[in-house]
């Protein structure tokens, strides 16, 4: 028989599958945009105002992280409170879900230290001692990945940092 968690969790597996797909086989020219600002678009069909919304590739890579992480999330809660686990096993999950907090404000840190300082877009992502930082430009530039670089491998010493340009 299958219980509620299995049933929700094949549920959320379902749901993750359908949107995969919709969005993989949704035209390139529907996420794209020309200019780095959100451009809103305002139709009237049958007297309703619908407003849409272009979405930039850094908010929807944001996004992404963040609906992962969300669901491993919910995921470690859930088996933390499974009553059939050990006292260890509970510490070991409970330890991973403070390093999913630690790991999400170092990238938020990370973030705000690039906008402030270089005035740069940007997104981060953090896995295991891998600091990988995406910056929003059209160009790549040696200087400013090196100056960017030292900056934060002040903050984190021993962390590997990687540093992409995406338009």
């Amino acid at each position: 028989m299958i219980n509620k968690q299995s049933l929700l969790f094949l549920t959320l597996t379902s749901l993750v599958l359908v949107l995969s797909i919709y969005y993989v086989t949704m035209p390139n020219e529907l996420l794209l945009t020309n200019n780095s600002s959100y451009i809103s678009k305002e139709e009237v069909k049958d007297d309703v105002k619908i407003s849409v919304a272009n979405s930039d590739t850094f908010s929807a890579m944001k996004s992404i992280l963040n609906t992962e992480r969300e669901e491993e999330l919910t995921n470690l809660k859930n088996k933390l409170t499974d009553k059939t686990l050990g006292m260890d096993e509970k510490n070991n999950i409970y330890e991973e879900i403070q390093s999913m907090n630690k790991i999400k404000v170092m990238e938020e840190k990370i973030t705000k230290i690039i906008k402030d300082e270089f005035n740069l877009e940007n997104f981060i992502k953090i896995k295991d001692d891998v600091i990988e930082i995406t910056i929003k430009k059209d160009e790549t530039d040696k200087n400013l990945t090196v100056k960017i670089m030292s900056r934060i491998e002040k903050e984190y010493p021993n962390m590997y940092i990687s540093v992409t340009f995406k338009k």
